[in-house]
């Protein structure tokens, strides 16, 4: 490696993110309800061809900015209504991510450095599952990392506002704006909160003089000000719903999704594993030596790297609204960290490096067994047993990774024959994940629900969910979807006379379309049978089920052997209350709730 320039090193460590992250990526079914909105936001910009207004269901949806939307819909336009178009935005966020990651932590501490803080991050739980998943985190992720090196290396140079030290000014302001117009204002603030606090912390306020405000405003605000300006003045009330809304009051007030102010201890624990435990070596690395100007340099360095993360740490740490993916971008410090604790590895006596990778495969033992105690919990609470086996494969390959290190490490070989079976094991431990993911999709996609019913939408049914809204179903059919009775996330602008036809407003309403001569596909909870059993005439018959919905029909039923197999226990005359108590209905109920209520938030499943 080190006879390669530092472009080469950048594009490999690219390259193998890349093979990481996207082959199958298209494979699974869009999780509910995060990657089917995302999904379906894309698909109606397409659609209409307005770029400006972000449209859910139709209904006008302001939670987020445009640029995860653009992405998207560029990605749909150029492959398709597929799920690869949907996800490849935040795998090649996710690749960005590792690039710059490496970059900076090649300026901090040299190419070895680099290249292993990138494989690190690449490899680390929490950023592999969101780089294959359909949310905005990994472009924000991807944004602030690019910011904060950028920031970094002009504060590195003799004159921040002149010359090189100016040029990283503008492309940080550049970034910081494409983070704005991906998740809002939180971009600023946590971008200009760690440099501020790093300025601070280092006694260089002073110097917060010399930055080129004026131009970094500038270049901040022409890529920021012209979607805000059009999409209110498109939209009246847009900006005092997004602004204070959506992010101030969420901040602030919002408990959905509820937890303490410990939440994240446990997520950057398991999100970064095996890596985790070289960060104290690598945090001893970077504090050592003597006062010269290369020690004092280094532990700049480290303090801008812990101030990333705490300041990221404690700012989703606060309120107590919380998911998992919030803390993506506080993982490249910890990911550079974690790769000079490893390089220590190659500094320490042999006896020494026998001992701490013996620690190593006696905590990946410990870690190991939780991961199978746990899924036999899990089993236990009605989890699909398949998520078991794959939750074995997981733990039985980190075991064999770290044993390898350590069987190495006591022939004395170096440091790359030590690092690579840790990192092999950990492919294959993600390679499960992926399979755990497609496993435990039963409960929480209906793509196989959405085939069931769409050649009735293509030839005009209406399609109408009962008492709540699946994301990916208008995706996946074509098809405006009709909530019953229910508004949810679309209520802000739901009253709109341009949403009037995108909801079904009450019982009394849909008895009456039931009624008509209008084809009616109604997707409900298992739960609802019985209500809408005796509600509804003609009797609704099943066209099919996934996870805990049931797709039903005022038209006639498929036949009994034309029914997937979890809903041939239910046929059209067979759907009364005493069917509801079939073992497996309850069962797939119950490995739904546990996974949502232990699993889910963590890791940004949620329904």
């Amino acid at each position: 490696m080190k006879n390669l320039t530092r472009s080469h090193r950048l594009l490999i460590c690219a390259a193998v993110a890349a093979l990481l992250y996207l082959p199958a990526l298209g494979r699974p079914a869009l999780w509910e309800p995060d990657e089917g909105r995302y999904a379906e936001v894309a698909r109606e910009m397409v659609l209409s061809g307005d770029y400006v207004t972000p449209r859910n269901d139709w209904v006008r949806y302001f939670e987020k900015p445009p640029m995860v939307y653009w992405a998207t819909a560029a990605a749909i336009r150029l492959f398709g209504r597929i799920e690869f178009a949907v996800r490849i935005q935040a795998a090649a966020a996710s690749v960005g991510e590792v690039a710059v990651t490496a970059a900076l932590g090649e300026a901090m501490f040299g190419p070895a450095a680099g290249i292993l803080a990138a494989l690190v991050l690449a490899l680390s739980p929490l950023c592999f599952g969101f780089a294959r998943f359909a949310t905005p985190d990994p472009a924000l992720a991807f944004c602030l990392t690019a910011a904060l090196a950028a920031f970094y290396r002009a504060a590195c140079e003799p004159a921040l506002g002149t010359g090189t030290g100016r040029r990283w000014m503008l492309l940080a302001a550049a970034m910081l704006a494409l983070g704005t117009l991906t998740k809002g204002p939180v971009a600023l603030v946590l971008g200009g909160g760690v440099a501020l606090a790093w300025m601070l912390a280092g006694g260089r306020l002073r110097d917060a003089r010399k930055l080129p405000w004026l131009s970094c405003a500038v270049v901040y605000l022409a890529i920021t000000l012209p979607w805000f300006v059009l999409v209110a003045w498109r939209n009246p009330g847009f900006l005092q719903f997004f602004l204070i809304h959506e992010h101030l009051q969420r901040y602030l007030e919002n408990t959905e999704h509820g937890w303490g102010p410990w939440f994240f201890i446990p997520v950057v624990a398991a999100g970064i594993w095996p890596w985790l435990f070289f960060i104290p070596a690598g945090l001893a690395q970077l504090r050592r030596g003597a006062s010269d100007s290369q020690s004092m340099q280094r532990r700049s360095a480290l303090r801008f790297l812990l101030l990333w993360f705490g300041v990221i740490f404690v700012f989703f740490s606060i309120p107590r609204s919380k998911l998992g993916e919030y803390i993506l971008p506080g993982i490249p410090p910890l990911a550079i960290i974690a790769a000079n604790g490893i390089l220590r590895l190659s500094e320490v006596p042999i006896d020494r490096k026998r001992r701490q990778l013996l620690w190593f495969l006696i905590l990946n033992a410990a870690v190991a067994a939780a991961i199978v105690s746990a899924a036999f919990v899990a089993t236990r609470r009605g989890l699909d047993p398949a998520l078991v086996t794959d939750a074995i494969v997981v733990a039985l390959a980190l075991m064999a990774g770290a044993a390898a290190a350590y069987a190495i490490a006591r022939s004395g070989r170096g440091l790359f024959a030590t690092v690579l079976p840790i990192a092999l094991g950990v492919i294959v431990a993600m390679a499960a994940a992926i399979k755990a993911r497609e496993d435990a999709a039963r409960a929480f996609s209906y793509r196989t629900l959405a085939r069931t019913i769409s050649p009735l939408t293509a030839r005009g049914c209406v399609l109408a969910s009962y008492r709540h809204y699946i994301q990916a179903l208008p995706f996946y059919t074509g098809a405006r979807e009709k909530p019953v009775a229910y508004r949810g996330e679309l209520a802000p602008f739901g009253t709109s006379p341009d949403a009037a036809d995108s909801f079904i407003s009450t019982d009394a309403q849909l008895i009456k379309l039931w009624a008509s001569n209008t084809c009616v596909v109604m997707v409900a909870n298992r739960r609802d049978l019985p209500r809408l059993e005796q509600m509804l005439a003609p009797f609704p018959s099943i066209l099919g089920c996934e996870g805990k919905k049931v797709a039903l029909s005022n038209r006639g039923a498929l036949r009994p052997t034309q029914l997937p197999p979890n809903c041939r226990v239910e046929t059209a005359t067979s759907v009364t209350s005493p069917a509801l108590q079939n073992g497996a209905w309850f069962k797939s109920e119950a490995s739904i709730n546990f996974i949502t209520q232990w699993g889910g938030t963590a890791g940004g499943w949620r329904q």
